[in-house]
């Protein structure tokens, strides 16, 4: 069954606030100005993809994504420099959140202001991923096996939980 256009735009509204909350609460904890700086710039630009959102649904009460929140939180755990919170958001989340919006626009119906709500996204999501491989380039590569293990866990976790390709298109 095709879900609703409300409940595709609270599932990715979900996402949105997921993104919106962990980078923006860990910004300032980064050690690394770059990517502090991306984080918050990342926060920021989805911060606004979930006001549209909001103000496409009205009044709702819609929690971040339970699973994208854990996988984002994981990655600010694992690195103080905010390196894995920038692979999080460039390789893992990012390019699944850009499948999730092209699956939504397949299924919603008629309905002009989500479209631009899913364009933007799309937008903003490859944006910050290009910003953030900008950003990264300047680094020297992270060669830690801990470090390239906690990488592949975070991939594991969404693949795991039915994540492999997109965050989906509803709850």
């Amino acid at each position: 069954m095709t879900p609703s256009n409300e409940e595709i735009a609270e599932h990715l509204l979900s996402c949105f606030e997921a993104i919106y909350l962990v980078l923006g609460e860990s910004a300032p904890k980064m050690l690394d100005d770059a990517y502090v700086i991306r984080s918050y710039e990342t926060a920021r630009a989805y911060g606004e993809l979930a006001l549209a959102t909001r103000a496409y649904l009205g009044d709702v009460d819609v929690p971040p994504l339970a699973l994208l929140e854990a996988v984002l939180r994981f990655a600010v755990g694992a690195d103080e420099s905010g390196a894995m919170a920038m692979f999080a958001m460039s390789i893992a989340v990012g390019p699944r959140l850009l499948v999730s919006l092209l699956d939504a626009r397949g299924a919603i119906t008629d309905d002009p202001e989500l479209l631009a709500i899913l364009e933007r996204a799309s937008q903003v999501g490859v944006a910050q991923i290009r910003a953030i491989g900008d950003a990264a380039s300047t680094r020297p590569p992270i060669e830690d096996l801990a470090w390239q293990n906690a990488a592949r866990d975070l991939v594991n976790t969404l693949e795991t939980a039915g994540s492999a390709e997109s965050l989906g298109i509803s709850r």
